[in-house]
């Protein structure tokens, strides 16, 4: 008997709708329907896309399932969402985050007291 090798989508007969772009600190990302953010990001080679506020430590997927926030990023001015359980769409807008995330401008200017 011959066994043929299959991927979970040849199991379940998956086609994946036609794939988009988002974005990445402004560089395009492709992409496919249904995926995370952070499934899109690895599979663009990106690890982290957080630094922590103390020390600018970086950060990217640690748990995968919504419970660490490691890999919190702004996803169209919306900061702090958890990567790894916010589905992409086409056009997005991802951007990195340092620290805490401001929706408004950078870490610097909530600091230094701008809006």
């Amino acid at each position: 008997m011959r066994l043929r090798r299959t991927t979970p989508q040849g199991f379940v007969r998956a086609r994946p709708g036609p794939g988009f772009e988002v974005t990445l600190d402004g560089r395009p990302v492709p992409a496919l329907p249904g995926r995370t953010v952070a499934a899109v990001l690895w599979e663009a080679g990106v690890v982290a896309w957080r630094t922590t506020r103390d020390g600018g430590r970086p950060r990217g997927v640690f748990c995968g399932i919504g419970v660490c926030f490691d890999c919190l990023v702004t996803v169209n001015d919306r900061p702090n969402q958890r990567a790894c359980l916010v589905t992409v769409s086409a056009g997005d807008a991802i951007r990195t985050q340092e620290g805490v995330g401001d929706a408004g401008g950078s870490d610097a200017d909530a600091e230094a007291g701008g809006e």
